[in-house]
């Protein structure tokens, strides 16, 4: 399943990050959020930083925040793995940690690889204190999102919105829809 070219939920997030004045970016490059992500680099007001690994934007957002800058972290499920000893940083200090994961090993995934995570992802951020939407249709995205940040900037803690597989569209990296 491939997600629709048209879907205009990338920019629905990209008006959520702006009207919440998000003004930094943190991510690991993604097919997923690649959209979004061509909207932020376009957008001279963002700064966007491009991680080696997803752990380093637990801690840049923090010290974002601590000079006094909104962001917002960019990852996909697998990265969420990378991210558990790092979450306990914005606990203990009670920093805003803003998260938009897209899904892997969910809903038509064709890498087996992918799937562990992809089933353990919420109940891992969950039980690293991580307050945690998902939005499996179009619908529900720009709603999530703006609870994931208004939750994070309200409360400081992290938090995170999940965009499902049947959201972003399953990746086949040319293999036949049905794992041929």
């Amino acid at each position: 399943m491939r997600p629709d070219a048209a879907a205009e939920w990338p920019d629905r997030i990209y008006a959520v990050l702006k009207a919440q004045n998000i003004t930094q970016v943190a991510l690991v490059p993604d097919a997923g959020h690649s959209r979004l992500i061509r909207r932020c680099l376009a957008d001279n007001e963002i700064t966007v930083v491009t991680l080696t690994t997803e752990e380093e934007g637990i801690a840049l957002l923090s010290g974002a925040w601590m000079g006094g800058v909104k962001g917002v972290l960019l990852m996909q499920s697998s990265g969420v793995g990378n991210c558990i000893n790092m979450l306990s940083l914005p606990i203990l200090h009670r920093t805003p940690m803003p998260m938009i994961v897209t899904m892997r090993g969910d809903y038509g995934e064709f890498n087996p690889a992918q799937v562990p995570m992809g089933n353990a992802t919420q109940t891992v951020l969950e039980a690293m204190g991580t307050l945690v939407r998902r939005a499996d249709v179009p619908g529900d995205v720009e709603a999530c999102v703006d609870a994931t940040i208004r939750m994070a900037f309200n409360t400081y803690r992290p938090t995170a919105t999940l965009l499902g597989q049947r959201l972003i569209g399953a990746k086949t990296f040319g293999k036949a829809e049905g794992g041929e």
